[in-house]
């Protein structure tokens, strides 16, 4: 009797750490999602000075975007990505290895430009990505939360 017990609760602990990932998970395709969709693509028609370097495209900020666990992503990435796919995919693929026991998932992007870019210095992201991500945050985890039980 003691042996199936055992079982059940086992069971039970399995069960809802598979949940915490899943939520975890969700939550963070969503994080991501929203951050590399916020991100401004440099746009020479609506730049002050119409400069732009010959054979400029924009997107490096946006292909920018990294995923990792326990510790900030350094560096750049060599990821011009004006849709924002390619970066989502790549974080996604980040996001679905984790497990219970990872202290933090960081959402990074190391550009020099970056801060200013959050400080509302594009016009096409005012109020910065981060900010706005994380004010809905618990959106998004309610969100995972509903779609996990159901």
């Amino acid at each position: 009797m003691s042996d199936q017990f055992m079982k059940s609760i086992n069971l039970f602990i399995d069960k809802a750490n598979a949940d915490i990932e899943t939520v975890v998970r969700k939550t963070s395709i969503q994080i991501i999602a929203r951050l590399v969709d916020m991100s401004p693509v440099g746009n020479p028609d609506i730049w002050k000075s119409k400069y732009s370097p010959p054979g400029y495209t924009g997107g490096r900020f946006k292909g920018n975007w990294q995923v990792s666990f326990d510790t900030p992503a350094d560096g750049e990435v060599d990821n011009i990505d004006k849709a924002g796919n390619i970066t989502k995919s790549q974080g996604n693929v980040v996001i679905e290895q984790f497990k219970i026991g990872m202290n933090a998932i960081y959402f990074t992007n190391n550009v020099p430009y970056a801060y200013r870019l959050e400080m509302g210095h594009s016009k096409q992201a005012p109020s910065g990505m981060v900010a706005v991500t994380a004010e809905e945050f618990s959106q998004f985890f309610n969100s995972a939360v509903s779609e996990t039980k159901s």
